[in-house]
C-alpha cells in the first residue's frame, strides 16, 4: 500500500515536471519565432524598394511658370490706370477685366496672357501695352507637387524651379512617427509615371544631404507606413 502511494506521487511529480518542461520549450520556441519575425520585418522596413534611386538633378532648363486657377494677376495697362487692376484666376481658369468679359489664363505664362489682353483691348484702346505680374502662386494641378501618406501635413504645393525633396518635407512638416521614410517613392508624371525611390529617413533623421534630390512639376511623393 505504501509503495503504491509512493509510485502514485512519483508519477504525479514526473508528469508535472514533464508538463512544465514542455511549457518552457514551447514558450522559448515562440519567443524565438517572434524575435526572428521582428528582425526580418525590421530589415524589410529599412530596405528602400526595388525602384531606382531618384536622380539628384531634375530641374527643367528654361522653365517658365504657368498660371493656374487660384493665382492672382496684377494687370497693368500702360497709360490707362482705369483698366489696371488685380484679379484672381477663377476656378474655371478664366479672368475678367474692364472691357474684357472673359479671358482664358490657366495654362499660359504671364507674357502669353499679356499678349491676349492686348489683343482684346486693341478693339477699344489704341495701341495698348499690357504687363502681367503674378502676385499669388498656386499653379495648375498638372504641375503641383503632391505629398501623400505619412507626412505630418499631406498637401499639394506649387512647384518652384530647383525645388528639392527637402524643401517639400519642410513645407509638409516632416514625417510622422509611423512613417517608413526610406521606403518613400516619387511618381514622376513627366516621365510616364515612372517611380523612383527616395531616402527620406536618412535625409531628415540622419542629415544625409546626399539623399536630397530635385523635384519636377507634377511629381507625387508617396510616404508609406512602417510596420513598427
Amino acid at each position: 500500500m505504501l509503495k503504491s502511494r509512493r509510485e502514485i506521487l512519483f508519477n504525479m511529480y514526473r508528469g508535472y515536471a514533464l508538463n512544465n518542461t514542455n511549457d518552457v520549450i514551447r514558450t522559448t520556441f515562440l519567443w524565438c519565432v517572434v524575435t526572428l519575425t521582428v528582425g526580418l520585418l525590421g530589415a524589410c522596413a529599412g530596405y528602400s524598394s526595388t525602384y531606382p534611386p531618384a536622380p539628384p538633378s531634375a530641374a527643367t532648363p528654361g522653365y517658365d511658370y504657368v498660371v493656374g486657377a487660384g493665382d492672382t494677376l496684377n494687370i497693368i495697362v500702360w497709360r490707362n490706370p482705369e483698366l489696371s487692376l488685380s484679379v484672381p484666376v477663377r476656378p474655371d481658369g478664366k479672368v475678367s477685366t474692364p472691357l474684357v468679359d472673359e479671358l482664358v489664363a490657366q495654362g499660359k505664362t504671364s507674357v502669353e496672357i499679356a499678349r491676349d489682353v492686348e489683343k482684346a483691348l486693341s478693339k477699344l484702346v489704341r495701341d495698348p501695352v499690357v504687363t502681367i505680374i503674378v502676385t499669388s502662386f498656386v499653379g495648375p494641378y498638372s504641375e503641383q507637387i503632391r505629398v501623400v501618406g505619412e507626412a505630418a501635413k499631406p498637401q499639394s504645393l506649387p512647384y518652384k524651379q530647383k525645388m528639392t525633396v527637402l524643401d517639400v518635407m519642410i513645407a509638409v512638416g516632416g514625417l510622422t512617427d509611423f512613417a517608413d521614410g526610406n521606403s518613400a517613392s516619387i511618381t514622376r508624371a513627366s516621365e510616364g509615371d515612372r517611380r523612383y525611390s527616395v531616402r527620406l529617413k536618412d535625409l531628415i533623421k540622419r542629415g544625409d544631404i546626399s539623399a536630397n534630390v530635385e523635384m519636377k512639376p507634377g511629381d507625387i511623393l508617396i510616404i508609406p507606413q512602417g510596420w513598427f
